[in-house]
């Protein structure tokens, strides 16, 4: 018996999704193809075409970007099958491990899924980006570029495809990016667009080293007043919107005749509440950072204020509870002593 034979050959003429439009030459030995027929489908002219090393297009005329995108995950999954017949115990390790692996897409391909518009649409890209781990053994070729990494995150999925998280796929598009402009653009749209917060963003472009190019960390200054000001105007909603008192805004407390407490975000007097957006990013020393804030959330706690943190991240997904937190510090106000008398003064 022919070994390229399976023992039960599948039919092709049924295929009609995507992924049965574009196999590898594994999953087509599995439907009966032989390497000859192969061949003899995708001479010039033939109706077959490969797309990529081991990966072929069951039709004429341009891939589509939904054909491209599985091409270049395809082309990722490890060929460890002989030339035989799949086994009972190939095709569980490969359903368990999903159809790509642990492989997906990132980079501008990864930005277009979600719909970013500083990128170019899916169709018009040169090259797929595809994260693989660091030990796989692969080239780019063709339209697939290979991105490695050492830990892979979790990845969602957009359209059916394993899709990188934006904060992962913005730092692989910046790594090739030399223009500051186009990074700066990328940057804020990532974050006005609610996609994810700064730190995310700082935190995958520090673990990418990139923070030493001059144009990304322009860029990044960029960012983080970007943030900050988003952060400040979701507090204003949440206040307004929730319908808690209106607070002084942005202001330095002072003893009087006394040294400066610090700045907070917003401060109400008679209740002796402030709240601070807690900021910090990667780019920072941490400890310090959080070292300074902990030593004037103590003094300020010390004279009868009471202090409430909130992140960007819990401003932006869940503000009716952040503003619960605020509204029941407001309240309990009765039930302290009054706080100490303290100058407000706009920063």
């Amino acid at each position: 018996m022919n070994p390229e034979t399976p023992l039960s050959p599948r039919p092709l003429h049924h295929l009609s999704d995507v992924r049965h439009r574009v196999l590898t030459s594994r999953q087509l030995r599995e439907h009966g193809v032989t390497s000859a027929l192969l061949a003899e489908r995708c001479r010039p002219g033939g109706p077959w075409q490969q797309l990529l090393p081991g990966v072929y297009l069951l039709r004429t005329g341009p891939a589509t970007s939904e054909e491209r995108l599985h091409a270049a995950l395809l082309y990722t999954v490890p060929r460890t099958a002989g030339p035989g017949p799949a086994t009972a115990t190939d095709a569980a390790r490969r359903a368990a491990a999903g159809p790509y692996g642990e492989a997906m897409v990132t980079g501008p391909a990864a930005l277009a899924l979600h719909r970013f518009t500083s990128v170019p649409p899916l169709l018009s890209l040169d090259h797929i980006d595809v994260l693989v781990p660091r030990t796989r053994r692969l080239r780019s070729t063709g339209f697939a570029r290979v991105v490695r990494g050492h830990v892979l995150p979790q990845p969602g999925l957009l359209t059916g495809f394993p899709v990188a998280p934006v904060a992962r796929a913005v730092a692989d598009t910046v790594a090739q990016l030399t223009d500051a402009r186009a990074v700066r653009r990328l940057l804020t749209e990532a974050v006005r667009g609610g996609h994810c917060e700064p730190t995310a963003l700082v935190r995958e472009l520090s673990r990418a080293r990139l923070l030493g190019r001059a144009h990304v960390v322009d860029a990044v200054d960029t960012l983080l007043a970007e943030g900050r000001s988003i952060a400040e105007g979701r507090l204003y909603d949440l206040v307004r919107e929730h319908g808690l008192p209106v607070p002084l805004w942005n202001v330095d407390l002072r003893l009087p005749g006394g040294p400066r407490l610090g700045s907070v975000d917003a401060f109400w007097p008679e209740h002796g509440v402030v709240v601070e957006i807690d900021a910090r990013t990667p780019r920072q020393d941490e400890e310090t950072v959080w070292s300074e804030q902990a030593r004037k959330r103590e003094h300020l706690e010390r004279i009868g204020l009471t202090v409430v943190h909130i992140t960007p991240k819990k401003l932006r997904e869940t503000p009716e509870q952040q503003a619960t937190v605020v509204r029941t510090a407001l309240m309990a106000s009765d039930d302290r002593d009054p706080a100490a008398y303290v100058i407000a003064l706009p920063r």
